[in-house]
């Protein structure tokens, strides 16, 4: 073990993420145009009532905005969409599942909010998954 280790920082997430981000398919990365990914320690209470959790090392991520299959041009969305990915628990989940880099499951939470922003459900993406 190595005492000197210290946990990924917020800036560290972030490049993370933002390599996730490029990484996608040219067409995918086509479709989050406007997109913005945040990352943050823990979800606020709010964030976590909305998607009806109480403990906030539950929340890996979240997608906030207007789905595409929602999306209209005559009715633009006054904010922004955003994926904001959660650090905390993300790096528990990563502890638990040592036989996965960090960078993949940053990647995997990434792509798996994304899929909000298209539109699909969690059971949607469960099943995809598993298909896969």
């Amino acid at each position: 073990m190595n005492a000197d280790r210290v946990a990924p920082s917020l800036d560290d997430f972030e490049r993370l993420a933002d390599q996730a981000l490029k990484a996608l398919p040219a067409e995918m990365l086509a479709l989050c145009k406007g997109v913005e990914v945040f990352v943050a320690d823990f979800a606020d209470a709010e964030t976590l009532a909305a998607v009806g959790l109480a403990d906030p090392f539950e929340l890996t991520g979240v997608y906030i905005g207007v789905d595409l299959s929602q999306k209209s041009l005559a009715d633009p969305s006054p904010e922004p969409d955003r994926v904001v990915l959660f650090r905390r628990p993300i790096l528990d989940e990563w502890a638990d599942h040592g036989a996965i880099t960090l960078g993949e499951l940053v990647t995997h939470v990434l792509v798996h909010e994304i899929g909000h922003h298209f539109g699909l459900s969690d059971d949607d993406m469960h099943r995809i998954e598993d298909e896969r």
